[in-house]
């Protein structure tokens, strides 16, 4: 009997299930219905190792796990067998721009030709590049592969019915919760114990959405089969620039914390091994490095070329996340944490802080 028969719960296949976003949409998708009810989902998710950390608290919770790899397409195929649906996270920092565009069509296409996955759903990421005017400056290997992809996606019909397969987009910002990394979160605390969060954003903003913010709106898509077909829903939690970072942070925690903008280089100039590719998977010399990528993705928020229709999200998801709701719910100290939130950080991590620089510079009162 197929998943999706009206005997049974709808299985969704989750593509990067052990990762920050999968993890949070796992959840949404297991949670109860509004009205109280059981979910009508159950999860199959997709993990290159079974045996992981992440793999195995997934198991305990009674997922299906079956091994594999978004760039193993045979066995994405026999994963998106039996399914109704599918989550489709690719990691954008494994095999570079190329690579992500090429395995993001390959994915739609096998679920299209097996005839039997009823709702497709990419998890995008905003085309910088595009969205900037076509300017260099704006470019970014691990985020226009996914916005190119999307694109793509437009030019496929989407399907509602029995017999057919919808797609549809759901395009992210920035976690949130990367302010427990050095990404977003203080990079020191002075001696006086400010603590100092460091940014080449100027007057701009990032538009930062909670993980759980995620997961709210997969399971929105989901459930709206119909209202969602062939859209991209743009997503975000907050537009936050780094005055509002602070003043927010010393609301919450009642500590002390000034905002520092710096420019690219300076901000650059805080981490070792920027020189290094962003996709772990490439040698040095291919495709754009870290310090490459990461000055497009500071330069879109710099100069405010992302924007939301927040009246419109928080009608939708009128619970979902402000800055300050999050910072309260994770109780948030400013501090960094034990672990890595995003899982090639915690595999792959070759990017650390330049910890005397940091002192040396941002230390000092």
């Amino acid at each position: 009997m197929p998943s999706h028969s009206p005997f049974s719960k709808k299985t969704i296949l989750v593509i990067g299930a052990t990762g920050a976003q999968g993890l949070p949409v796992i959840d949404a998708l297991l949670a109860s219905s509004t009205d109280g009810s059981a979910s009508p989902y159950a999860v199959r998710a997709l993990t290159r190792d079974a045996n992981s950390r992440r793999a195995r608290e997934l198991a305990v919770k009674g997922i299906e796990i079956v091994e594999g790899s978004f760039n193993d397409l045979d066995s994405v195929k026999a994963a998106l067998k039996g399914v109704y649906g599918a989550w489709v996270n690719t990691d954008s920092f494994a095999h570079g721009e190329e690579h992500e565009m090429y395995l993001g069509m390959r994915i739609f296409e096998l679920a299209k030709e097996l005839k039997t996955v009823r709702h497709y759903v990419w998890s995008s990421i905003d085309f910088y590049y595009k969205k900037g005017g076509y300017n260099s400056k704006y470019r970014g290997e691990h985020f226009d592969s996914k916005g190119r992809v999307a694109e793509w996606m437009q030019a496929q019909p989407s399907i509602i019915g029995d017999d057919g397969m919808s797609w549809s987009v759901v395009t992210t910002t920035p976690y949130m919760d990367m302010l427990l990394s050095p990404m977003f979160g203080p990079l020191t605390r002075r001696a006086n114990g400010t603590y100092v969060f460091a940014a080449p954003i100027g007057e701009g903003h990032v538009p930062m959405v909670a993980l759980s913010d995620i997961g709210f709106f997969a399971r929105y898509t989901f459930d709206h089969r119909e209202l969602t077909s062939a859209k991209d829903l743009e997503i975000t939690s907050d537009m936050v620039n780094w005055d509002y970072l602070v003043s927010t942070f010393e609301k919450v925690t009642g500590k002390k914390a000034v905002a520092v903008k710096q420019t690219v280089d300076e901000w650059m100039a805080n981490f070792v091994n920027t020189d290094l590719p962003v996709a772990y998977e490439k040698q040095p010399g291919q495709g754009m490095t870290w310090k490459q990528n990461f000055t497009g993705w500071w330069n879109t928020f710099h100069d405010d070329v992302l924007t939301r229709d927040m009246q419109w999200l928080r009608e939708v998801n009128p619970r979902g996340h402000t800055l300050e709701s999050w910072m309260r719910e994770v109780n948030y100290t400013g501090d960094k944490p034990t672990g890595a939130l995003l899982k090639h950080v915690e595999d792959h991590n070759r990017i650390a802080p330049n910890s005397a620089h940091i002192a040396e510079t941002l230390g000092k009162a």
